[in-house]
């Protein structure tokens, strides 16, 4: 193989590689969003469990109440409390 044919096949893949991350940025992009809002959503309920000893008001710290929370942000966290309430 020649340098010029090596050159070529480089800039080919290159070329594929940057076609194909740039066809992912947006999905990876909400994907990431989503992960770093599930986090904080861990994060509220563990605070909302610590809390909510004074209140005698607890939700579980699982992925499920996490999701919601992380999708529909501080409503989402309402209406846990809601259902919690409403059904225990």
């Amino acid at each position: 193989m020649e340098i010029a044919e090596k050159v070529l096949l480089a800039a080919f893949a290159l070329f594929a590689l940057l076609a194909v991350l740039k066809l992912f940025a947006s999905p990876l992009k909400l994907a990431g969003r989503l992960l770093v809002n599930t986090l904080l959503g861990f994060a509220l309920l563990g605070l909302l469990n610590v809390l909510g000893i004074l209140a005698k008001l607890s939700l579980g710290l699982n992925l499920f109440n996490a999701l919601i929370i992380a999708v529909l942000g501080v409503p989402g966290l309402a209406l846990l409390i809601l259902l919690r309430m409403i059904f225990v």
